[in-house]
């Protein structure tokens, strides 16, 4: 399908939410400048495909949720309406996705852009005055008591993490009533490089790929403004390269002529949770629920449950050298395969027989691949919290700090230290009993993504209690239902 002069004015919806973190709200002051309506007409061309494709189901549930989401953002009814756009770098891994460096807030009214602010995160901290307290792990490990909207996602919870950063928005005398919160991750500068090539940005004397754009994007925006003799002035303005980027790859994505590879990107970073949505309106937030684009911790299952959150915790972007995998096993014999003789090997507290309750077996695999420590890494510290089936219950771990047990979301959740060294590999080991109503019968499990922590090998091992091994192997790149057929 070619995209002719007249849709050239019409940018997909996809490229809005995904496009976002190569110049944030710069994108919109493009469409602002070339009068630019924000629709998505392209998109009756992918629902009529979809109507006739064999494609799965789902696929096709999603196309019509872009779709209600095409018409929710460019309603021509005079009503202007305001989006809050969270950037978030997961360089620095954090648990709704990554550090909230910048932000935007863009109001649109009958599909164009009428305005639109941004701004780096720091500048609306400074206007806070509240004093808040910030989550445990932020006070003891990084020593920052009061919390405040760089740290809002500290949740694995997008809904939780919209409604935190709207509190802190409002704290500092800004107007909270958003009719949307949008969060976006660094890895979708990478992959629109991956479908528009390189990018050569006149006045930088550098060349921006797929493979080296965020990390050389780091260098230049980071690195040259480190320390206090840099003058404000400078700082405020580092970030100007991202702007010229961002008009480059808006004029190559609207020329490709190619709208089922943009939407294909568009489709996979919302799958991924690298781009993650939240609407006032219970119509538009009904539908992104339904496909899982709302980066909610999934509360309505009945099975086994899994969701591994990772807090980088060092202040520098060491997550780009961390290789995670991670091995899941159930035991319905009662038994787990830890090293009781190894001297790090810990025993909770009043731990004793599980009674026949299942036994899960979680190690999480740290490999960091640094080589040396710079400015941008040092060694691997992280808060790491591990969501199980509430009920479940500690009995041993190795290579971790002391487990702490609480609940959220109707799920029992055992958080604990990490520090993996550099140029090695960490294993940490936690094991717990799972409730009774987890039974080999009808085992089914959900292991649920952390946004931005990329793709993760994954591997489950169930153990019956006849003694059969049931495995299974996957990358976790999504939410992954994991059911077995005996």
């Amino acid at each position: 399908m070619t995209i002719t002069p007249r849709w050239r004015k019409k940018i997909i919806i996809i490229i809005v939410l995904c496009g976002l973190l190569a110049g944030g709200v710069f994108f919109y002051s493009y469409a602002k400048r070339n009068t630019v309506t924000v629709a998505l007409k392209s998109l009756e061309f992918l629902e009529n495909i979809a109507k006739l494709l064999p494609i799965p189901q789902d696929t096709k549930k999603e196309i019509d949720v872009i779709q209600q989401l095409t018409e929710g953002l460019t309603r021509q009814d005079n009503v202007e309406r305001r989006y809050l756009v969270l950037l978030q770098n997961n360089l620095e891994l954090r648990p709704g996705g990554g550090f909230l460096g910048q932000y935007a807030v863009v109001k649109i009214k009958n599909g164009q852009v009428t305005s639109h602010v941004f701004e780096d995160a720091n500048l609306l901290d400074q206007r806070i005055v509240a004093d808040v307290a910030s989550p445990s792990p932020l006070r003891a490990i990084m020593q920052i008591k009061r919390w405040k909207f760089r740290d809002s996602n500290f949740s694995p919870d997008f809904p939780t993490n919209a409604e935190k950063a709207k509190y802190f928005y409002r704290l500092s005398g800004g107007n909270s009533a958003f009719d949307g919160v949008i969060a976006v991750n660094a890895d979708v500068l990478s992959h629109v490089l991956e479908l528009t090539g390189p990018v050569t940005i006149p006045g930088y004397n550098k060349t921006f790929t797929s493979e080296n754009a965020v990390l050389d994007l780091e260098e230049m925006v980071e690195r040259a403004y480190l320390g206090d003799d840099v003058p404000a002035e400078l700082k405020q303005n580092r970030k100007a390269v991202m702007k010229r980027m961002m008009e480059i790859l808006i004029q190559r994505l609207t020329s490709l002529n190619n709208i089922p590879k943009i939407a294909e990107l568009g489709l996979n970073e919302l799958r991924n949770k690298n781009v993650m949505l939240s609407f006032a309106d219970e119509t538009l937030q009904t539908a992104v629920a339904s496909v899982h684009w709302d980066g909610a911790v999934a509360r309505e299952w009945d099975g086994d449950y899994l969701m591994v959150v990772d807090a980088n915790l060092g202040a520098l972007k060491s997550d780009y050298y961390i290789k995670r995998r991670y091995e899941y096993t159930v035991d319905f014999t009662g038994k787990s395969d830890i090293d009781t003789g190894n001297a790090n090997y810990r025993t909770a507290s009043g731990a004793s027989e599980n009674g026949g309750r299942p036994r899960a077996t979680l190690r999480v695999y740290y490999n960091h691949t640094a080589t040396s420590g710079n400015w941008r890494t040092s060694d691997y510290h992280s808060w790491t919290r591990i969501y199980t089936p509430q009920g479940s219950t500690l009995n041993s771990w190795l290579f971790t700090g002391t487990p702490q047990t609480g609940t959220e979301f109707d799920k029992t959740v055992f958080g604990h230290k990490v520090d993996a060294l550099i140029g090695r590999e960490l294993v940490t080991t936690l094991v717990y009993d799972l409730p009774t109503t987890i039974t080999p019968e009808d085992y089914h499990l959900l292991v649920q993504k952390q946004s931005g922590v990329g793709t993760v090998p994954f591997a489950v091992h169930v153990i019956m209690p006849d003694g059969r091994k049931l495995e299974y192997v996957a990358d976790l790149s999504k939410d992954l239902k994991v059911e077995f057929k005996q």
